[in-house]
């Protein structure tokens, strides 16, 4: 199968930029006629295909768009809600949504849903992790696609993202202006780059205040499993005056096992979570909390992937969302927590 042409390959054959090739295949002012007429020659010699841009509102021409995701973050209520959302962009645009879950097996034989081996869709939303080299599958069939929190140095997609690094950066500076100087990390970096970013934004907050995490402080290798994170606390020789979680439901259960060693939240021990999922609500006490818009997330995607249907020839954009701070009960003034 050839390759397709794109605006870069004009652009290198004639030794112009990409922004004038565009200029002038968009009609646009800023190239000469002479140079015009040649590049729309030269497209229409090396097989360019492109569409004018339409005059009335572009989701006329978008029929159809599927979501992906796999079992596991379809059975998470924070994706699920995002889900929710994009369900009703879909629907306030008028647009049809499919939606297929990844199975394991999907996932580990590479197999793609029906509505994108046959081209059903004119774009692809694919919410959260699947695996770097399935969401390389996808995006090889060339369907205009935009990954929701989720991003990979080798995945050549648009992204949606939290600002996960500076809003980690946040929760942990409460903590600090608190008073907290030991202050641990707990989590699971292997589950997402997002958890990996929210680690960077934990230690840019400490260093930045000459702070180096003690030994047995960073617990970012722990299962997100009640039990494991009880025995994690149980581990811990000396508890730090506050943990950073990297989602609620790590602080949910960090805050359940410490109460359970006796240890009284937030007078000896502060706990900040992540999200502001139902767990930070279910908490005894609430949990302090960065909050993610939901449905800014869903409004934001959707934009991006009308505007990638149009502009597929466009660089790829990374999209940083920010969070909301909630301080709730779980974080308070710093005091030496009792030896365990």
């Amino acid at each position: 199968m050839s390759k397709k042409v794109v605006m870069q390959d004009i652009a290198d054959r004639l030794n112009l930029s990409k922004n004038s090739v565009s200029q002038a295949l968009s009609g646009k002012d800023g190239v000469s006629e002479e140079t015009r007429r040649l590049i729309l020659e030269t497209a229409e010699a090396m097989g360019y295909r492109y569409a004018k841009k339409p005059s009335a509102s572009r989701q006329g021409s978008v029929k159809t768009i599927g979501l992906i995701a796999s079992d596991f973050a379809f059975s998470m209520k924070f994706f699920g809600e995002i889900y929710l959302a994009v369900e009703r962009e879909a629907k306030n645009h008028g647009i049809n949504l499919l939606i297929q879950s990844i199975t394991p097996e999907m996932k580990e034989q590479l197999i793609l849903p029906s509505f994108i081996k046959d081209n059903q869709v004119d774009g692809l939303l694919i919410l959260s992790h699947i695996s770097t080299a399935y969401i390389s599958n996808v995006i090889a069939r060339g369907i205009p696609t935009v990954l929701i929190d989720h991003h990979h140095p080798l995945l050549q997609a648009d992204a949606v993202l939290t600002n996960n690094r500076f809003s980690a950066y946040i929760a942990v500076k409460h903590l600090l202006d608190l008073g907290h100087r030991d202050i641990g990390i707990l989590g699971n970096v292997a589950i997402s780059p997002s958890y990996q970013e929210r680690w960077e934004g934990y230690m840019l907050a400490l260093r930045e205040h000459g702070i180096e995490p003690r030994e047995g402080r960073i617990l970012v290798h722990t299962v997100e499993e009640e039990g494991i994170i009880t025995e994690t606390m149980n581990r811990v020789e000396e508890q730090p005056s506050a943990w950073f979680c990297l989602n609620d439901g790590f602080a949910y259960y960090v805050s359940s096992a410490l109460r359970g060693l006796g240890y009284k939240i937030p007078d000896e021990i502060s706990v900040c979570g992540f999200d502001n999922s139902h767990y930070s609500q279910m908490a005894s006490p609430k949990i302090t909390t960065m909050e993610v818009d939901l449905a800014l997330f869903a409004h934001k995607a959707f934009e991006q992937l009308l505007w990638r249907i149009d502009n597929p020839d466009e660089a790829y954009q990374e999209i940083l969302l920010p969070t909301h701070f909630i301080e709730r009960e779980s974080t308070a003034a710093s005091t030496s927590p009792r030896k365990s």
